[in-house]
């Protein structure tokens, strides 16, 4: 239990404004001097909290214009079933093959400036699928590529999130940046539904895509000129002119050597993999158990719930930091909760409950697997920040393809078991090994420390 607590000193120190740089020792010598001006200071940091979060809420808010339009596009263009199916699966395959090259720019040039630059052109993208979708009669062809590429340009975002919160914030503070974050992603998702609801009826389906798009690169040119503009980030260009070496292909193989990196990323894969389950069979699971249920009710209230637990999360896990428990034990009882509690509400749900005991227990288990986003999702700063971006775009890579696996291999379980029990036992199952694994194997000891980078791990 050695890591359980800091010491007195540490403990008085956490207490101080994490993010003021006076903290850190500025004039202690010249060796930390790049390091710590690299830190935002508050003011700046909650600037960029705010940003970030509306960042991300746009960008979910984008990506699932073509999900609710699907409906009336499919409609109007003839689409069959396994060609809406084409369309819609053309954002996954894209959105995994950019993770690790995002992740790799944040770590080298900064993770501020990579997000600018996928924020700006997925706004295009956006912005222009209702003209691909009348330039000619491939309709099904222009829709997929469009798709392809908005999922190529997103799959930076997250990655280079993680390589900013790496490079600027303060351990005790990342889990409620994430966690954020987190809950900007379900408001987006909200907010793509809602604009649905009022506008496609009155306006059609391509004026969500050009709200959606005129909203991105607006969120875009606020960045750019009001936080971005005539900033050089030459403190960022040293700090990682020292950490280049811990970037080279043998210190890789090195760290992918070690047990905490597949326990984190193990666990990671098999909660995203869960949440894409959840996401794409929840819909149809309450259309069929519950045919007189209102959509506007089981398609809202779990992802409602969601933004307040994602909140409050990240809130708890930096105050326990902050009051001087342990960060390996705060990112196990952060996971435990996103894991193992979110599976106890599951569980009722293989047996026979009504309407309204649904919507809770699912509505519980959505918010206690936002709890992640302080456990194995933010270990990735822990271990290795100077290469965190890069690192975690390989674990998102790895828990996209898991996903599709889960979410295909469940709609095979549905077809030939004709249970719904079946895929919540799988989602448990699924859980539990990666909340075991990651229990056992997972640390928050740096891993990529060199002989020109050291940290010290509270």
């Amino acid at each position: 239990m050695a890591e359980s607590h800091t010491t007195g000193d540490q403990k008085q120190d956490l207490h101080v404004s994490l993010l003021d740089l006076s903290i850190y020792g500025l004039q202690e010598s010249e060796k930390e001097e790049p390091k710590n001006q690299n830190l935002w200071p508050r003011p700046v940091a909650r600037k960029w909290l705010v940003v970030l979060f509306m960042g991300t809420c746009l960008l979910y808010c984008t990506r699932m214009t073509m999900p609710v339009c699907a409906v009336f596009m499919a409609a109007r263009f003839h689409w069959s079933k396994i060609e809406s199916g084409l369309v819609l699966g053309g954002f996954f395959w894209g959105y995994c093959f950019t993770q690790i090259l995002g992740g790799h720019l944040s770590d080298i040039v900064g993770g501020e400036r990579v997000l600018l630059m996928s924020a700006a052109s997925w706004a295009l993208i956006s912005a222009g699928t209702p003209l691909l979708a009348h330039f000619g009669s491939h309709q099904l062809f222009f829709m997929t590529l469009a798709r392809i590429l908005m999922g190529l340009l997103q799959g930076v975002f997250f990655p280079s999130l993680a390589s900013l919160c790496s490079q600027r914030v303060v351990e005790g503070e990342r889990g409620f940046l994430m966690s954020t974050m987190n809950s900007g992603s379900h408001l987006g998702t909200l907010l793509a539904g809602g604009m649905a609801s009022v506008m496609l009826e009155q306006y059609g389906w391509e004026s969500i895509f050009y709200c959606s798009g005129l909203l991105s690169g607006f969120w875009a040119l606020t960045v750019w000129q009001y936080l971005l503009k005539g900033e050089v980030s030459l403190v960022q260009v040293k700090t990682q002119n020292r950490l280049q070496p811990g970037l080279s292909r043998k210190h890789w193989l090195n760290l992918f050597k070690k047990p905490p990196v597949w326990a984190m990323v193990f666990a990671h894969m098999c909660i995203c993999s869960t949440s894409y389950t959840f996401l794409s069979w929840l819909p149809t699971y309450f259309k069929e158990s519950f045919p007189d249920a209102q959509a506007g009710v089981y398609n809202v209230v779990p992802w409602l719930t969601a933004i307040p637990s994602a909140l409050s999360g990240g809130f708890v896990s930096d105050l326990l930091i902050i009051r001087g428990y342990g960060v390996l034990t705060v990112r196990r009882i952060m996971q435990f909760c996103a894991m193992g509690a979110s599976s106890l509400f599951i569980l009722p749900l293989a047996g026979e409950v009504n309407f309204p005991s649904a919507i809770i227990f699912i509505s519980a288990s959505v918010g206690f697997s936002t709890f992640s986003s302080g456990g194995a999702s933010v270990n990735v700063q822990d271990l290795t920040p100077s290469c965190a971006g890069a690192l975690y775009g390989f674990m998102n890579m790895m828990g996209a393809f898991m996903g599709l696996l889960l979410v295909s291999f469940s709609g095979y379980l549905i077809k030939i078991t004709l249970s719904w029990a079946t895929v919540f036992s799988l989602i448990i199952l699924v859980n539990a090994t990666g909340l075991g694994i990651f229990l056992i194997f997972g640390d928050a000891q740096r891993l990529d420390q060199t002989a020109h980078c050291q940290l010290v791990v509270v």
